[in-house]
């Protein structure tokens, strides 16, 4: 249980949030009341806001626990979650940003819209919105939930509800711009804590070579290397990693409208891209401070520095890690730390929380309730979109008893993931990529693959035995989107495109054609970070094969 000063330091933290965040939002000159200042934050982000964004709304209570959780039962393995990222920002701000931001669009599903049709915006927007609601809000309170039962002692569901009030409230009035501010806040002082931990665990140890040498003695050495071999017990080897991720990395962070609302809101393409490389260059950290903390909990243990026998044993009769982040923070810190802890914990939770309630209520309201009524005024947008708020969040507090059956938070996220991107990512690439991707073959592609990833992942939990449910789950993501490729690409023959003159300036006529564009001088130029942030992971692959 937490004392009076780390709870008092929780709270106070909570109180600075909101205060910051309903701030931020009412107190804006440029938001004053219309739809763009409320969604977009009047277009006005620079490039530290907008990466700090894009991490705070990544990186939630769930991978703060279960990275934490994976360090200590695979090693370094899935922080290849984190450095592939480097590579689909990279993406992102090269080829994407200048799309979204030229074309003006407030949402992907209406960036979806003007390169194909109307059919193609609905489907995305109905997926968009379901796992904004699953994946961003419902796992992330679950997570925090357990930690918050851990710490408090009290029902893992009234914490939840307490903090998803509290974040909603400055969420659902100040809009995006109280979302970036306070996710700007939370990144800081997520890190804080993160850092924190890991010299604990660190200094505890004694270093990293007595925690190689507990390694050894376990046989266990594999734990610190990212790439595996195909007989890897992990069911993860280097191959699914290099096919399965970008399938994965892709649709999350080029094609969720939780994740790249904050570059539609960019000042303009410079810090649109700019932002997001920042975000790559803060992705290569995760795996030194969320999963590195996790393994050296686990030579803890072996070498009997760390007690886990409060978290129990899991079916199998191991250790039940799942609380292995909030134990690590009540044996290794003193009074005083674990309040700071406790607030990178709630940081997670309500910034991930925060970024999605704000783009459903986006999409809600532009590509929903605007389709439907053109003429509607910001005013009536502005209140639809914090009615869809609202009601967003009760539905994922009504999902957390189902989700809480996964023995692993982040991997039951991905193994989601894995089953909804590759319809998304195919169109997206295509139609970026590919002038001859057509409206009609966007459409039948975005439902068959759909559907079809849907019927994979109910054989997948059904027939657990057989081949689907062997096969690990970014493997599964690539074939199920060379499934979407062939099918588009047909498609696309059959039914030839007929382009409207704006959709003929929505993809790139050569590959080289997106280098081009205007970039500031010196190391703030977009292709020169591009190339230092691919240079870095590329040097860190190495060292941790």
């Amino acid at each position: 249980m937490l004392g009076n000063i780390d709870l008092g330091i929780a709270v106070a933290y909570i109180t600075l949030i909101l205060i910051v965040g309903i701030r931020a939002g009412i107190g804006s000159k440029r938001n004053t009341g219309t739809a763009e200042g409320y969604f977009l934050a009047g277009k006005s982000l620079r490039w530290p806001a907008i990466g700090l964004a894009l991490f705070a709304t990544n990186i939630s209570t769930v991978h703060l626990v279960s990275l934490a959780q994976s360090g200590f039962d695979t090693g370094l393995l899935n922080g290849n979650f984190e450095w592939m990222a480097a590579f689909t920002l990279v993406l992102l701000a090269l080829f994407f940003v200048p799309f979204y931001l030229k074309s003006g669009v407030a949402t992907l599903p209406d960036f979806l819209e003007r390169r194909y049709d109307r059919s193609s915006r609905d489907w995305l927007t109905f997926i968009s919105i379901i796992s904004a609601i699953v994946i961003h809000i419902a796992f992330s309170m679950l997570a925090g939930g357990i930690v918050l039962k851990t710490l408090f002692g009290i029902n893992m569901y009234l914490s939840i509800t307490v903090i998803c009030v509290i974040t909603g409230m400055y969420t659902i009035l100040g809009g995006l711009r109280a979302v970036v501010v306070t996710e700007s806040i939370q990144t800081i002082v997520l890190l804080a804590g993160a850092f924190i931990i890991s010299f604990a665990a660190f200094d505890r140890m004694g270093g990293w070579l007595p925690m190689k040498d507990v390694l050894v003695a376990e046989g266990g050495l594999d734990r610190l290397s990212m790439l595996r071999g195909a007989d890897d017990s992990s069911g993860m080897p280097w191959f699914a990693v290099f096919f399965g991720y970008p399938i994965l990395g892709i649709w999350y962070w080029c094609a969720d409208q939780t994740i790249v609302q904050r570059v539609l809101g960019a000042k303009d393409e410079n810090h649109g891209r700019v932002g997001a490389l920042f975000c790559g260059f803060l992705k290569i950290l995760p795996v030194f401070i969320f999963v590195l903390p996790g393994l050296f909990a686990y030579t803890l243990f072996k070498s009997g520095h760390l007690d886990l026998s409060s978290l129990g044993l899991d079916a199998a009769g191991n250790v039940n890690s799942k609380g292995i982040y909030t134990l690590m923070i009540t044996q290794l810190l003193p009074s005083g730390l674990i309040g700071i802890l406790v607030a990178a914990l709630l940081s997670g939770l309500m910034s991930q929380i925060s970024g999605a309630l704000n783009s459903i209520s986006t999409m809600v309201s532009y590509d929903i309730f605007k389709q439907r009524k053109p003429q509607a005024t910001d005013k009536q947008l502005i209140r639809i979109g914090k009615i869809s708020a609202v009601i967003a969040m009760a539905f994922s507090l009504a999902l957390l008893p189902l989700l809480d059956r996964y023995e692993s938070i982040f991997n039951g996220i991905n193994d989601v993931i894995a089953h909804i991107a590759p319809p998304i990512t195919c169109v997206f690439l295509l139609g970026v990529f590919w002038q001859k991707a057509s409206a009609v073959s966007a459409k039948l592609t975005l439902w068959i693959g759909s559907f079809l990833g849907m019927g994979v992942f109910i054989l997948n939990k059904v027939l657990p035995d057989s081949w689907i449910g062997q096969t690990p789950f970014m493997m599964m993501a690539f074939y199920l989107f060379l499934t979407c490729m062939i099918i588009q690409i047909i498609l696309s023959h059959r039914y030839p495109v007929q382009h409207s003159a704006e959709s003929e300036q929505l993809y790139w006529k050569s590959p080289l054609e997106p280098l081009c564009g205007a970039a500031w001088k010196g190391i703030g130029n977009y292709r020169v970070l591009s190339v230092l942030l691919l240079a870095i992971v590329t040097i860190l692959y190495i060292i941790f094969r």
